[in-house]
């Protein structure tokens, strides 16, 4: 299991090396949703997702030996490009298996790292398996996007910083894909805000977390069809699901167009780009599924890798 102490000793690693994100506050959101909304800006983070926190944690904690044979991932794009950009750091080779489908600025940037990228197509095999059998055959490392002690750990320091910031919170909103970011800021909302009420969000076509949190037992989706790419993952694991159970107060799901209508507001009104999945947060508020009049609230912003051709498609649609 994970604990907020490896949280905190992964802020001391991540000390100088990640960036402590700006948070922004809106007066337009505040007004329309009748509550203080603190926006933790991930989209600022080095690779453009909180996923660097993770990643470069985890390299951090492999023996030499296992730096020296070099590591593998799956991943459709953020947990890529920060294990690439991490790799490149430490002088660690990343093999990243990532779908044909995957949007073509995070492989090009995956790329651009300098690690190799192994092209699967989601319906003829799983990124499991394909990884397994690799990493097998050339004795890498494999270090999964979200199903690892080390990458909940690191994900964690987001809610720690903004909580250290801006003070206790009457709740925090968190995007939810693998269920790492949402682990883990969970295990420090819990120590640093213990009244604070974590919710997490998925879109609608990819809620297995939702639907494992209402069952009590890990559910799956099978390639969902979603904008919010980040968050296409087939279900949580073991490890972040148990996490989850303990310290999330609820789930829930919200639409590709609230995801898109969200993707306007930060652009047209707070003057930032956020990717579809790192709308996840507040697109729940959007949807008014919450009451939050009166209370603060902390909203983490996950990543902003998105093609702005794609956003302009996506609001001219």
């Amino acid at each position: 299991m994970v604990d907020f102490s490896d949280v905190q000793r992964a802020a001391s690693v991540l000390d100088g090396v990640a960036h402590k994100t700006p948070v922004l506050t809106s007066k337009t959101a505040n007004e329309k949703f009748g509550a203080q909304l603190y926006f933790k800006c991930e989209n600022f983070q080095r690779a453009g997702a909180f996923k660097f926190r993770g990643a470069y944690f985890a390299l951090s904690q492999l023996s030499e030996d296992q730096r020296t044979r070099g590591v593998l991932t799956y991943s459709s794009g953020n947990h890529a490009q920060a294990l690439a950009l991490a790799g490149k750091l430490f002088g660690v080779q990343i093999v990243v298996i990532m779908p044909s489908d995957a949007p073509a600025l995070k492989v090009a940037a995956t790329k651009g790292y300098g690690a190799e990228v192994i092209l699967y197509d989601r319906d003829e095999t799983s990124r499991e398996a394909l990884g397994s059998q690799i990493s097998a055959e050339r004795g890498l490392t494999v270090i999964p996007p979200y199903d690892h002690v080390d990458i909940v750990a690191g994900q964690g320091t987001v809610a720690k910083e903004l909580i250290e910031k801006v003070g206790e919170l009457d709740y925090l909103m968190v995007c939810a894909g693998g269920g790492g970011l949402l682990s883990g800021s969970s295990l420090s909302a819990k120590k640093v805000s213990p009244n604070c009420k974590v919710i997490g969000v998925e879109p609608e076509a990819g809620d297995d977390i939702c639907r494992s949190f209402r069952s009590g037992q890990l559910e799956t989706c099978h390639n969902p069809e979603t904008i919010a790419d980040g968050a296409r993952t087939p279900s949580a694991s073991e490890l972040t699901f148990s996490i989850i159970k303990q310290n999330v107060f609820d789930m829930l799901s919200v639409t590709d167009s609230t995801l898109i209508a969200c993707t306007k507001f930060y652009a047209e009104r707070m003057k930032i780009i956020v990717e579809p999945t790192g709308c996840l947060s507040l697109a729940a508020l959007w949807e008014n599924q919450l009451d939050v009049a009166g209370k603060k609230v902390g909203v983490i912003i996950s990543g902003g890798n998105v093609d702005l051709a794609t956003l302009a498609e996506f609001w001219n649609s």
